[in-house]
């Protein structure tokens, strides 16, 4: 039995020794890949069938990490089969350095899906589908707008070592550190968009002038703010449009948030009448509107003569309600139950235009008729 083992292992050796050494060795790189592959599938298996039905939030966890875990995987057993594999000094240098970038491309990966994790679970004691949802858009946007200002931070540094283990380039990497240089001066002038845009970023989690689902005026355009990125904001206007502005604007420039404090707010509807309009007549029938509409939060309610021109009063009617789609609907509904009363009831106190006409006769003392002629003339 011995004998026909040594056989075998002479007859494999005689037959490797036609086979380039290089070849040997990336074939056992690619069998340590092939195994690590199936070692995450058979672990992922497992993992299913028994952690699923007993930890759902751990399943879930896992599923976040598996592209990481199978990476890593994948550059362990490279790192283990490495030193024994028959290659040559050049070749191994070359596999070690693809190594090592690779172990920094994973560290940086990790740290990505690890913000990416821990923000979504902190982020699930908040709902934005409830109507006081205050609190919650506050931490929202806090934990995006930071999330993706430390994954651009952890994408520079990242990509920085792994420009180091190169000599040729290690001086780009080295600029992402340190503005040093002539290199690192242009690369800051070019990226300085981008970092004003990060810094405002930053500001704006901190000091939040906006939210999530904040209702804003902003270069006229009425919205929400839909989404808050490293860079920009997308504003869903109200007709569906989207406004894309540059997080910096909101640093830089005015621009009027409607719910910074709270959803509720206030309307306004603005009505022109003639001077014979029943002002009290119309307030009572304002409470009546707003008593009767479900849109009415049952705080503010109000009609003042706000105006008054040579042809018209204007009478202003203030109602107030939950969130700012709300008040659109109460100021409209106001509006149109107020004209239909005042058609109904008050016809003659809809603006007119008065136009009088006056005509002065003047009769001269010396009437210039005709003689009259004489009978036979």
């Amino acid at each position: 039995m011995l004998d026909a083992l040594g056989t075998v292992r002479d007859t494999v050796e005689h037959a490797l020794s036609f086979v380039p050494r290089t070849v040997i060795g990336l074939t056992l790189i690619a069998l340590a890949i092939i195994l690590a592959f199936t070692v995450y599938n058979t672990v992922v298996r497992v993992i299913r069938r028994w952690l699923a039905p007993r930890f759902p939030a751990a399943l879930s966890l896992f599923a976040a990490m598996r592209r990481v875990t199978r990476f890593a995987l994948v550059v362990v057993a490279v790192s283990a089969v490495l030193p024994v594999a028959p290659l040559d000094s050049a070749a191994t240098a070359i596999v070690g350095k693809v190594l090592l970038v690779c172990t920094i491309a994973l560290i940086g990966w990790g740290a990505i899906v690890a913000i990416e994790v821990a923000s979504d679970l902190y982020l699930l004691r908040f709902r934005l589908d409830t109507e006081d949802n205050l609190l919650a858009r506050k931490h929202v946007t806090q934990v995006r707008v930071l999330k993706r200002a430390v994954d651009i931070v952890v994408i520079l540094i990242a990509t920085g070592f792994a420009l180091m283990t190169f000599e040729s380039v290690q001086q780009y990497g080295v600029s992402l550190f340190a503005s040093a240089g002539v290199a690192g001066l242009v690369a800051g002038l070019a990226a300085r968009p981008l970092l004003s845009n990060l810094i405002a970023g930053v500001q704006i989690a901190m000091t939040q002038p906006i939210r999530i689902d904040d209702a804003v005026v902003v270069e006229g355009e009425w919205g929400w703010i839909e989404e808050i990125t490293a860079t920009y904001v997308v504003v869903k206007l109200w007709d569906w449009r989207r406004l894309i502005v540059p997080l910096a604007y909101f640093m830089e420039k005015p621009f009027q948030n409607w719910t910074r404090e709270g959803a509720a707010i206030i309307g306004s509807v603005f009505l022109h009448l003639d001077y014979t309009v029943p002002v009290e007549r119309v307030r009572k029938k304002l409470v009546q509107i707003a008593n009767d509409s479900k849109l009415w939060d049952g705080r503010v309610v109000n009609l003042q003569v706000s105006d008054a021109k040579p042809d018209s009063i204007e009478l202003r009617a203030l109602v107030s309600a939950r969130t700012s789609p709300m008040a659109w609907d109460l100021r409209c509904e106001v509006r149109e139950k107020l004209i239909a009363f005042l058609q109904a009831e008050y016809p003659d106190a809809l603006p007119r235009q008065r136009v009088v006409f006056e005509r002065q006769r003047h009769e001269s003392r010396e009437r210039f008729d005709a003689p009259e002629l004489a009978p036979g003339a």
